[in-house]
């Protein structure tokens, strides 16, 4: 599944294991969510730090899109 096909509701685990609903049917670089942390917080993430859907229990893992992957990797040049 891409991250463009994320749907409102779909619950996902981000790449620092965190939880998150996502809370917007949009597509891009960032999606809306209620992220489940140290506290509880909606704001957006970046579509790269979504690593898996969880569909009924069970994980699934995310596909990215190019442009996904390319922002990841500016952003990693330039915060390491």
């Amino acid at each position: 599944m891409k991250t463009n096909d994320l749907k409102r509701g779909a619950r996902v685990v981000l790449t620092n294991g965190w939880e998150a609903d996502i809370m917007d049917n949009m597509k891009g670089n960032t999606r809306l969510a209620r992220v489940y942390g140290f506290e509880t917080e909606i704001g957006s993430v970046y579509s790269h730090d979504i690593e898996s859907v969880i569909i009924a229990g069970e994980k699934f893992p995310i596909e990215h899109t190019k442009e996904q992957d390319k922002l990841r990797e500016q952003l990693t040049k330039l915060f390491g």
